[in-house]
């Protein structure tokens, strides 16, 4: 192993051999480098690995200079790594570590929805949420009348199975569960013979309210033609007035730092108006006044457009959902 590498002609030293994706291009970004491990005490040994090879070591974080031989290594947690250029034996850039809003569970994420419906009956099995609206107008929003079937119940899934077909059947109301997708619990429900609901795949996705206001940022045509219904506290409904019925509508909930999105749609006969462009952006700023941090939604991954939408906006898809249905019997 080379002690010293060849420098560039501005001094900073050029990629070890075995790294030649790192180097003075990757100051500032987050890369994981590994080295071989040097005797303490006699820095010119390499420690022996249990193979009987050089000992390795690995260090992820960010890169906070290159040159001079070295290269420093910033860690999520504890003091900046200097590693010899020399002793780099492998390394890459990495993609950046996710966002904490992205860190959190499907559970925690998906209880933040429950402020969109305020009135809807509720009842909790453990973890699990049970939720049925005892006065719908029009279509049943599945949200609101399904078993949110994340996180422990507390209780054999027989049971909570159990819990599930009661309180639906107590209500008249079809059984439907909620279940992150290719979960333990959704191959549990499956097994017992529960099968997808039509159109009943959903993705939930969030992102920084901020980037999103951010890519909007002159994109909105300013028709200042919206109005504010709802108790504007901590749900608004946000209406583009029309002669009969709004032209374009949405609602936003706050529940902690996170802006929910709901319902946001544009009359068939008043679209590429740039009528939805003012809904959202009357959410969003309605959200940021309220201190959202985070904003999300769920879309329906059968609905192209939309999802292509939403990626231009930056919301990342943090997992997909399902909704599944008792089986007809065999």
């Amino acid at each position: 192993m080379p002690e010293s590498s060849e420098a560039h002609p501005s001094g900073a030293a050029s990629p070890p051999p075995g790294a030649p994706h790192l180097g003075p291009h990757v100051v500032g970004t987050r890369v994981v480098v590994r080295s071989v491990v040097r005797r303490d005490g006699a820095p010119g040994v390499v420690e022996t690995g249990p193979s009987g090879g050089p000992a390795m070591t690995d260090v992820l974080g960010t890169c906070l200079a290159w040159g001079e031989g070295v290269c420093v290594v910033q860690p999520a947690d504890g003091e900046p790594v200097t590693i010899a250029i020399g002793d780099i034996v492998a390394g890459k850039p990495v993609p950046p570590r996710a966002s904490v809003r992205q860190r959190v569970s499907a559970r925690e994420a998906e209880a933040h929805s429950f402020v969109l419906f305020p009135d809807v009956e509720r009842r909790d099995v453990g973890e699990w949420v049970l939720r049925s609206d005892p006065a719908p107008i029009g279509r049943l929003h599945k949200r609101a009348n399904s078993a949110l079937a994340m996180g422990d119940p507390g209780c054999g899934l027989d049971e909570a199975e159990r819990a599930v077909l009661d309180f639906y059947a107590e209500r008249g109301r079809e059984p439907m569960v909620a279940v992150e997708a290719e979960s333990d619990v959704e191959a549990a429900f499956r097994e017992r013979g529960w099968v997808g609901r039509p159109s009943g795949e959903v993705e939930f996705r969030l992102g920084s309210l901020v980037a999103v206001r951010r890519r909007r940022r002159g994109r909105g045509r300013g028709l200042g033609v919206v109005a504010l219904e709802g108790d504007r506290d901590e749900r608004v409904h946000v209406v583009v007035p029309g002669p009969a019925e709004p032209l374009a509508e949405g609602r936003g909930a706050v529940h902690d730092d996170w802006l929910g999105l709901n319902g946001l749609r544009t009359h068939l006969a008043h679209r590429r108006q740039g009528l939805a462009g003012e809904v959202l952006d009357a959410l969003l700023e309605w959200g940021a006044e309220r201190g959202a941090m985070t904003v999300w939604l769920h879309v329906e991954t059968d609905n192209p457009a939309a999802c292509a939408l939403y990626d231009d906006l930056g919301l990342a898809v943090h997992h997909v959902g399902r909704y599944l249905v008792p089986g007809a019997p065999a």
